[in-house]
């Protein structure tokens, strides 16, 4: 992710922090209260957003770990193009014992 992105994501948050004040206090909220909601759903906006991270991490599909085993399974195949008929057959008489 980029710089950029990631300044786009920080003001898309704040703004919608902000709507959602807004729109709090204009449907009859008064300000304490439309403050302590606004934030609360920023709250859990981000405890979701925490959650599919550490989903992600739990079950190893984060982008290193994706990208390390794509990078095992081409180097894996490059080495069994690259042996000869003879080491097949060694390779696969020791796989069959």
């Amino acid at each position: 992710m980029r710089r950029i992105d990631v300044i786009f994501i920080t003001l898309l948050v704040l703004i919608s922090g902000g709507l959602f004040y807004l729109v709090l206090k204009n449907t009859g909220l008064d300000a304490l209260n439309a403050g302590i909601w606004s934030q609360f759903i920023l709250v859990i906006g981000l405890l979701l957003w925490v959650s599919t991270y550490l989903y992600r991490v739990a079950n190893k599909k984060m982008t290193y770990n994706l990208q390390r085993n794509q990078y095992e399974e081409s180097m894996l195949e490059k080495r069994l193009e690259e042996m000869t008929p003879e080491e097949l057959q060694n390779l696969q008489s020791k796989i069959d014992i």
